[in-house]
């Protein structure tokens, strides 16, 4: 089943930060580690409509998207990564510990890694538990 078919998504509004473009310290090869390159993060939240809908228009009744892009620059400024998988892999238990988010997604994206393809990367997606 299609996670976006999944019943736990129903009644819930997307929040997403879409190509969060930074210089980061990423990769296994010894080149990778003396510079950094060029990663683009994807992050799209579920979060319920009444954990998202504000009947007095104020920002305190949602989720606000500085979680989101906090959460990432917080996340890179630990240092080094090697792997795509374990930098989306925390970024996504970050997004899901949060109390109104029922499902994350993040993607990362290394654009400069090959001439002949657009970007390599890693996609993983969650639920809360419980």
């Amino acid at each position: 089943m299609s996670a976006l078919l999944d019943p736990r998504l129903f009644g819930c509004r997307r929040l997403y930060l879409r190509n969060f473009e930074l210089p980061v310290r990423i990769g296994a090869h010894e080149f990778e580690k003396r510079a950094p390159q060029r990663l683009r993060i994807n992050v799209d939240l579920y979060v319920r409509l009444a954990d998202s809908s504000s009947s007095n228009d104020e920002l305190r009744d949602v989720l606000d998207y500085d979680f989101i892009r906090n959460s990432v620059l917080s996340r890179l400024e630990r240092g080094h990564v090697h792997l795509q998988e374990t930098l989306c892999d925390d970024l996504l238990a970050t997004m899901l510990a949060h109390p109104r988010v029922q499902a994350a997604r993040v993607s990362t994206a290394k654009p400069d890694v090959y001439t002949d393809c657009s970007e390599v990367g890693v996609e993983v997606f969650g639920f809360r538990i419980g």
